[in-house]
């Protein structure tokens, strides 16, 4: 089955972000690669029991099992070693990447306490679109009696183009929740 944004995306916004952004071909419309979310633990990530469980709400909230990271060298001062755990990250691609979109925009984000919108600057050079949630609990999935403490988590959404503009063009039509400069 399509998810229902990937359809929407195929049948209204693609045609649209062609005429808006004067795209010949059309290839050359900018389109969502991956949707790569990431949770540092630190500390935490030595603890076994702890790490199982978030790596089982964070494999909830996407859908598939998430990757644990591990550090590279050790480091005195952040009291690290070597292949140590220190968080968890996912890449979304195809049908998983929809799915989450959806459930992202339309049941996480509005359940954030005093939420007026997401920054619309948070562009990098890539004109990839990143941003953070302090509380891994506004998705629905996550059982919240079983939550010992809350998590953030980074999500970065990477586009095919490298045109901020068009970027943010195509994030508006799947209806980012942007605010608008000037009205906070």
């Amino acid at each position: 089955m399509i998810p229902r944004l990937k359809k929407i995306y195929q049948e209204e916004i693609l045609p649209n972000l062609i005429q808006k952004l004067a795209i010949k071909n059309n290839m050359q419309a900018p389109r969502l690669e991956k949707i790569v979310l990431n949770m540092g633990l630190g500390l935490d990530a030595s603890d076994g029991k702890i790490l199982k469980s978030i790596q089982t709400d964070l494999g909830n909230l996407t859908g598939q099992l998430p990757v644990v990271t591990k550090s590279k060298k050790a480091v005195a001062n952040f009291k690290t070693r070597k292949d140590i755990p220190l968080g968890l990250k996912v890449t979304l691609r195809k049908n998983n990447m929809y799915y989450f979109l959806d459930r992202l925009i339309n049941m996480a984000l509005p359940r954030i306490k005093d939420f007026r919108g997401l920054n619309p600057d948070s562009f990098d050079q890539e004109a990839n679109y990143s941003f953070g949630i302090k509380e891994h609990v506004i998705f629905p999935e996550v059982n919240f009696d079983k939550i010992e403490k809350m998590r953030g988590l980074d999500i970065t959404v990477v586009t095919s183009t490298r045109d901020k503009e068009a970027s943010r063009a195509l994030l508006d039509s799947f209806q980012f929740p942007f605010y608008k400069k000037g009205s906070n």
